[in-house]
């Protein structure tokens, strides 16, 4: 393959942070001076952290790639040198046209500017002149479906509008490299699948894409190839399906826990979630799970403020990134106030319900009735349910999602002539 076929090139990338941590901590400016006062030569210990160490790959033009990985794989840092807003601590970027990046809520946009002069602002950080973005407006104002607050600073939208009207400028103004993180993840069902169906027809005109998210089933629909990065290292190119199975096969990623600390909780100004974790029929941590027995889901979270009508809830998909079902607190008074404290909300499923097969679940948290969720989070837990009996005596495995435990009747007759 030519130099010229290549829209990506990557060589020995690395990214390194220095970490400081201080020898004592202080509650007060007054003790943190008299602190240094009396320790002008002290200086805080520092260990490095490699968020990338040393990745290497080349994307062609035209190929639609899939970056999947757990939570501080490195996909973000990744995603952030190539859009250019880091530098590496080394190794090198070739790349071939211009980059148009969607990594976060309100990326490239001034919150003081309104929508219409953030739309033109992008499209001349992409090098494009006026005219050309004038050609592509009316597109994006009609994708993002914003017309109504054109001429609003943007600081005063929603992160729904944020996000429709960004990607929508990053999808329109034509750039040859599209780079999407998991920031899609903050629409609604509808947006989402809207966006989805905008990328497919960006890579069918030869433009490059690189998509960051844990839906491995968008991941599926979209991507041909799919990176899995671990600790900030490249571990497998492959194609889409074994990259897939990979990732969700992790001894990692199948954590039965996850404790979020309270800096990375995902959270918003009402909640903040804490600790998400599977047990057992006895009530142990458990990610392997017998099909005989039931387990449940529970949720642990913070309410930083009264509430009302604060709703739960979990989504559930299995390996093939099919949608399983999903669950949520019933809210029957919804103007009942819940006063701030720590909660743990908890969901049981009955003995053989699920099928033998590898399922993840995210979480999140809304108002009803606004649609728009107030937290959530990636495929977070991941389990495996395992036929250990078997399904009569040649050990089948019978397809489907669901395997109940139906009981059955024969009753002999004899027919009359």
């Amino acid at each position: 393959m030519s130099s010229e076929d290549i829209a990506i090139s990557v060589r020995g990338l690395s990214k390194a942070y220095t970490i400081a941590h201080a020898s004592s901590k202080h509650t007060t400016a007054a003790e943190a001076l008299m602190h240094r006062l009396r320790n002008p030569f002290l200086r805080p210990e520092t260990e490095t952290f490699w968020a990338l160490k040393d990745v290497s790959f080349d994307i062609p033009c035209g190929q639609i790639v899939g970056i999947i990985g757990r939570n501080g794989a490195g996909k973000s840092t990744l995603l952030k040198i190539l859009s250019r807003i880091t530098e590496p601590t080394s190794g090198y970027v070739h790349l071939r046209g211009r980059v148009g990046s969607l990594l976060e809520v309100g990326t490239g946009f001034h919150p003081e500017l309104t929508g219409r002069e953030n739309i033109y602002l992008n499209g001349s950080l992409l090098g494009m002149n006026r005219q050309e973005i004038s050609r592509q407006f009316d597109a994006i104002v009609d994708f993002a479906e914003v017309e109504q607050f054109l001429d609003t600073p943007v600081k005063r939208y929603s992160s729904g509008m944020y996000v429709r009207l960004a990607f929508a400028v990053a999808a329109h103004l034509n750039p040859e490299i599209l780079i999407v993180d998991e920031v899609l993840a903050v629409g609604d069902a509808t947006f989402q699948q809207k966006c989805l169906g905008k990328m497919g027809d960006v890579a069918q005109q030869g433009r490059t894409i690189l998509f960051v998210s844990h839906n491995v089933a968008a991941i599926r629909s979209l991507c041909n190839r799919a990176l899995s990065m671990a600790n900030g290292k490249l571990i497998l190119d492959s194609d889409v399906e074994t990259g897939i199975s990979h990732y969700l096969s992790d001894d990692h990623a199948s954590d039965a826990m996850v404790v979020w600390p309270e800096e990375d909780a995902p959270q918003s100004p009402e909640v903040r979630f804490k600790k998400a974790y599977l047990l057992n029929d006895i009530g142990q941590y458990a990610s392997l799970l017998d099909i005989r027995n039931g387990f449940s889901i529970s949720l642990e979270y913070e309410l930083l403020k009264p509430v009302k009508g604060l709703r739960l809830g979990f989504f559930m998909q299995n390996a093939s990134g099919v949608p399983i079902c999903g669950s949520n607190t019933f809210v029957a008074e919804p103007n009942v106030v819940t006063e701030p404290g720590y909660y743990k909300t908890q969901c049981t499923f009955m003995s053989h319900c699920l099928n033998t097969d590898r399922y993840s679940v995210y979480f999140g948290a809304d108002l009803p009735p606004n649609p728009v969720p107030l937290v959530t989070t990636p495929y977070c837990l991941s389990f495996m349910v395992e036929d250990v009996v078997g399904h009569g005596v040649l050990n089948e495995k019978l397809p489907g999602v669901m395997r109940p435990n139906v009981e059955w009747e024969t009753h002999f007759s004899v027919a009359k002539l």
